[in-house]
Parts: structure tokens; C-alpha cells; sequence
């Protein structure tokens, strides 16, 4: 595609919500209003590009989200984006609304799938950080990180009440397939005594050998935080194969958090990203940037290569892991 002042842009959410999403296509839709730009909504994502589910957005259309969780636009995950077919006809549509570039919000598949469209067909594309994972490279945070976390926070200080109460073990189960960012950053600020990790290699022995000193210390209660894609399985798992070696001297009971972590109005942190990000998307769009993500790395907003953004990963901090450890003791 040849350069040229861009008049039309696309805006789509893919894969999972990430609470903040909203307060990005605000963003998105206000930039390009200012800029005299027209700016069509892509209903669930790739499934709704292949469909033609698309409609002009205006200022007012967006009005009254910035707080709301989900996605205004809806999101799904795509089979037949996966195949030439399905990406032809998804070109077909855009090209049908004379769609110049796109803004894609979404996690790694979205950003694979952004890459893959690039190289095809060349319609420049800008994408965003929407997953709780917070394991998209080229950014400090994604969008709904912040949120997803507190959340978590908020239910395992509940948890600490009856845990206190009844002097029980608990093991709490926080999303984090292949990333323990949600894990981590929860174990730390609710002040778990264990976090068990995708990245690390923690063994149900030493947990149950770290148990045992704990109780001879008369440690009143445990909290543990575990990422549900660790190696040793999930807290369900986790909890019966300590059970079984422990017995009666600690009762425990298991605490999946779940879905809700994806829910509820957006931190004042997460609405700032994302609205910061959904502007230089547009903006990045028109001063001629094609393949790239916009993240906020120390502060300032910046834009990677989606080839980078695509097979690199963010992975943990660790001197966060060492700290999680120390403060545990």
C-alpha cells in the first residue's frame, strides 16, 4: 500500500476483555474525530471483520465508557482468520468501507494475527496491549493489568479475614496460563507467604518442607497464591497432594478467583494507559508507522515492531521474584 494521508481507520477488540479496553476505543474514536479522521467500530474482533460487522463510529457513540469493564465493541477468538480464505474476505470487507489502518486491541493472538494480516495485504496496523497477562513485549503494562490485580488483592484480603478466623491454609488459584505477572504482583501486595509461579520450578516437597518449619513456628494461618498455569497443577491440585502429606496439621481450602478478574470498572491507572495508548495509535498511524504496538516503557509511550511484539515475551521481573521471597520469610 502506497504512503498516503490516512482518511478512514478501523478499531477492533480480539481474544480476551481486558477491563480498559473501553476507555482505548474512546481514546481511538476522540483522536480521530479531532483529526477530521473517520473511524469505523469492528464488531468481535477478526470474526466480525470476515462477517463485515462494521459501523462509523462517532464522538457521542463513545461517550459514557471510560469506567465501564468489557468491551463496547465485543471480542471473540477466530478459527477462520487462521486460514488465507477468511483473511481475503476480512481484506474485502475493509476495503469495501475504504479502511485505510487499523488499531488492534488485544494479546498475542490479536498481534499475531495484525502481523500476519500486514504482510498480506500491507494495511498499516497499530496494535494495542489489552490482556491481563501483562506478558505482551514492548510494554511495562498492558491494559487491564493494573485492574486484574487489585481485584485479586481485593478478594484475598477477604480471604485473610476467614483464613485468620478458622487458622486455616489457604491456596488461591489467579489467572496466569503462561504468565505469573498477575501471581506475583498479587502475592506481593496482599502479602501471601508463598507464590507459585509458571516461570519457576517451585516443587510441591519444598512447599511442603517450608509448611512444616512454618507450623513448628506456630504460624497462625498461610495464604498462597498460585498462577493457574504452574507446572505442579492447579490449586485444587496443589492443595490434595499437600493435604495428603500433611494430614491433620494444616486444614486447607482452595480459592479460584477466576473470571472475576477480567470484570469492574478500570483503574485510574489502567483508564490513563489506555487512553494515552489509543491516542498515539492514531497518531501513529498518521505520520506513516505500519506494523508496530504503542506500550508505555518507563514512562513513555513507545512503539516495538509487532515481529518483536509477536515472539518475544515479557517476562518476569526478577528481582520482583526475589523480593516475593524475602518478604515471605
Amino acid at each position: 500500500m502506497a504512503d498516503k494521508i490516512i482518511k478512514k481507520i478501523g478499531v477492533f477488540t480480539s481474544g480476551g476483555d481486558a477491563p480498559g479496553m473501553n476507555a482505548a476505543i474512546r481514546s481511538v474514536v476522540r483522536t480521530a474525530s479531532y483529526h477530521d479522521l473517520h473511524i469505523f467500530g469492528i464488531q468481535r474482533g477478526y470474526h466480525g471483520m470476515i462477517e463485515g460487522d462494521i459501523d462509523r463510529l462517532e464522538r457521542k457513540d463513545v461517550g459514557n465508557i471510560i469506567h465501564r469493564g468489557g468491551t463496547m465493541l465485543k471480542t471473540a477468538r477466530s478459527k477462520e482468520f487462521m486460514t488465507k480464505e477468511g483473511r481475503q474476505q476480512a481484506y474485502e470487507n475493509l476495503m469495501a468501507y475504504e479502511i485505510e489502518g487499523l488499531v488492534a486491541i488485544g494479546g498475542n493472538g490479536t498481534y499475531m494475527g495484525a502481523n500476519v494480516f500486514f504482510e498480506e495485504f500491507g494495511i498499516p496496523i497499530v496494535g494495542l496491549p489489552g490482556t491481563i497477562d501483562n506478558d505482551i513485549f514492548g510494554t511495562d503494562f498492558s491494559i487491564g493489568f493494573d485492574t486484574s490485580v487489585n481485584t485479586a488483592i481485593d478478594a484475598v484480603d477477604k480471604i485473610r479475614d476467614t483464613a485468620d478466623s478458622h487458622n486455616r491454609l489457604f491456596f488461591i488459584e489467579v489467572m496466569g496460563r503462561h504468565s505469573g505477572y498477575i501471581a506475583l504482583y498479587t502475592g506481593i501486595g496482599s502479602g501471601a507467604e508463598n507464590i507459585i509461579l509458571p516461570e519457576t520450578k517451585k516443587s510441591i516437597d519444598l512447599l511442603i518442607q517450608q509448611l512444616k518449619m512454618e507450623g513448628r513456628r506456630k504460624k497462625l494461618f498461610n495464604l498462597i497464591i498460585v498462577a493457574e498455569g504452574n507446572k505442579n497443577g492447579g490449586a485444587m491440585e496443589i492443595s490434595k497432594q499437600v493435604n495428603e502429606a500433611l494430614g491433620e496439621d494444616f486444614e486447607s481450602r482452595v480459592a479460584i478467583i477466576g473470571h472475576l478478574q477480567r470484570g469492574g470498572s478500570p483503574t485510574g491507572f489502567d483508564r490513563v494507559l489506555a487512553s494515552r495508548l489509543g491516542n498515539s495509535a492514531v497518531l501513529g498511524l498518521l505520520e506513516g508507522r505500519k506494523n508496530v504496538a504503542a506500550g508505555l516503557i518507563a514512562g513513555q509511550v513507545v512503539f516495538t515492531d509487532l515481529k518483536d511484539a509477536v515472539s518475544r515475551k515479557n517476562s518476569l521481573d526478577n528481582q520482583l521474584v526475589n523480593l516475593a521471597e524475602m518478604l515471605a520469610m
